[in-house]
């Protein structure tokens, strides 16, 4: 199986992600693993700030993102995923994709996305985004046919297709749409996700190694908190942002995102990262 899925605990990452009830590969299950995973398992990189490799080792994700209750970044994210959806005999393709958010310039192909059959269509899946992030899949659509607006929850996405053939995955804010990223549907295998992340959590022109990012999209707000600055987004473009201070970092990261750090992880955070925050 090309995502090991044979090699999951699929009881334990059900219990994780609080669904119960039958799993069968239609789309109504689908949608359900993807609205769970996302409230439950946060957007985080906290292993690189705690100068960890960031392993992608099924073993090691079920480990971090189910047993330890971690969150984690899109190739731990979307990989536990894909196991899971193949286990439960989804038919799972791994796509790349260019982010645009904050870019100035066309980037690498550095995230990781996912291509899902359910029902006789395609959709588009993808739990690792953080934030901003779908909630639920999108229907990928044939090309020519791609789907423009789609509200889930508060919030609405859509995908355009370019002259050049790309896919671009857009979220609506107060002041517009705004791009995501854009990916086409070339086939990527495990391994290169392991090139990828290699690059994205050692590389020092990553923004992922620089300071601690962790978010997490929900129907109706958007949670991000970047360095020791928290922002609680809503869809009108409102928003509540202030500093977190080293004293209390640890409830935020258990209140506000669900992040159980052990005792020892959270002082050498405090240390590396959040001095005198």
């Amino acid at each position: 199986m090309a995502w090991n899925g044979e090699e999951l605990d699929i009881e334990s990452y059900l219990a994780r992600v609080g669904h119960e009830g039958e799993v069968k590969p239609d789309h109504d299950t689908l949608r359900a693993l993807h609205r769970a995973h996302v409230a439950s398992i946060p957007f985080e990189n906290l292993e690189m700030m705690l100068g960890r490799p960031v392993s992608l080792d099924l073993g090691a994700l079920q480990d971090k993102l189910v047993r330890r209750r971690r969150g984690g970044y899109c190739y731990e994210q979307n990989l536990l995923f894909a196991a899971v959806l193949e286990r439960v005999g989804f038919a799972v393709t791994g796509l790349g994709a260019r982010v645009r958010v904050g870019a100035s310039s066309r980037r690498a192909v550095t995230h990781m996305l996912l291509k899902v059959e359910a029902d006789g269509r395609q959709w588009h899946c993808d739990v690792g985004f953080g934030g901003l992030g779908l909630l639920e899949p999108i229907l990928l659509g044939d090309e020519g046919d791609v789907r423009q607006d789609v509200r889930q929850g508060e919030w609405r996405f859509g995908i355009v297709q370019e002259s050049n053939g790309a896919r671009v995955l857009r979220t609506a804010q107060a002041d517009g749409w705004a791009d995501l990223y854009e990916y086409t549907l070339e086939e990527r295998i495990p391994a290169d996700y392991v090139v990828m992340n290699h690059y994205t959590s050692t590389h020092p022109m990553s923004s992922f190694i620089r300071r601690p990012v962790i978010q997490r999209a929900a129907p109706e707000v958007r949670r991000s908190l970047v360095g020791a600055h928290l922002t609680v987004t809503r869809p009108d473009g409102t928003s509540d942002e202030r500093d977190v201070s080293a004293r209390e970092l640890g409830e935020v990261l258990d209140h506000e995102f669900g992040i159980e750090l052990s005792a020892d992880d959270r002082a050498q955070l405090i240390r590396a990262h959040y001095a005198g925050a």
